[in-house]
């Protein structure tokens, strides 16, 4: 069995997952609007300087202690009730037209990401891929957030989860294909024989330039209505302000003490 293996953030949809949430919890009473106007300004230099591995780290650990005590289950229904307007209108449909492709040819799908499988798990059902190796939280006894991570499926650990997914499920990954956006997923490219860097970073397109990979830019957002009509489809929310405060938000918490949850 062959396999395709997606990352998701700037890779199958163009915004990050989590951050695109930003909006529905708002609206769930989970993050705050004090925290969402404050957050404004510290999310536009995070978008022009980027996300290193340190910014990222900090990220993770703010997001984890201010999750502390939220119930899982209504974080699910939040994402699952706002994820046709929230994701729809931000999917690549160079993304939807590899993952058709690959699907046509035999090829398991999934979706790999460091974002929690609260998100990316419905969203693998939406796309209807076969499964997801994401990031999952420790719950309490009550199925709340204990602030601690059970698994972060990031940078290397992506590469051992697609390694032991491949042993259980007899996937060939020497002729299995992978597509990040981000040199810290360079272990999960690397544990394939196709690696395909998609929109990469300045690290990651000098890495797949010199090792001859295939680079692929990704700039069409597509409505998935457009392609499957789906009856009563609800209209698209306007996503933009969220996506730029949700994110900054998680930075800025831990150094203002605002109380946020991912």
């Amino acid at each position: 069995m062959e396999a395709a293996f997606f990352d998701l953030d700037k890779t199958v949809i163009a915004k990050a997952s989590i951050a695109a949430f930003g909006l529905p919890l708002y609206r769930g009473g989970l993050i705050s609007r004090k925290t969402v106007v404050r957050a404004l300004g510290s999310q536009l230099v995070y978008l022009h300087l980027g996300a290193s591995e340190q910014k990222l780290a900090k990220v993770r650990e703010s997001v984890l202690d201010l999750t502390r005590g939220w119930d899982q289950r209504e974080v699910s229904r939040i994402v699952r009730e706002a994820l046709e307007d929230t994701v729809e209108p931000i999917i690549y449909a160079e993304a939807l037209d590899l993952i058709e492709m690959h699907q046509r040819a035999g090829r398991r799908v999934y979706l790999v990401s460091a974002s929690p499988e609260e998100i990316v798990d419905p969203l693998a059902e939406y796309l209807g891929v076969d499964g997801v190796i994401a990031s999952r939280a420790v719950l309490d006894a009550d199925g709340r957030y204990t602030g601690e991570m059970a698994f972060y499926a990031y940078g290397p650990y992506k590469a051992e989860a697609i390694t032991e997914l491949a042993e259980a499920e007899d996937v060939d990954l020497k002729a299995s294909y992978a597509y990040s956006d981000s040199a810290t997923d360079l272990p999960m490219l690397e544990v394939v024989g196709h690696p395909v860097a998609v929109n990469p970073d300045r690290v990651l397109s000098r890495l797949a330039a010199d090792r001859d990979w295939e680079i692929m830019q990704f700039s069409r957002p597509v409505r998935l209505r457009d392609r499957v009509p789906v009856p009563g489809l609800p209209a698209t929310a306007a996503l933009t302000g969220a996506v730029v405060v949700a994110t900054g938000a998680v930075m800025l918490a831990r150094r203002r003490g605002t109380h946020l949850a991912r």
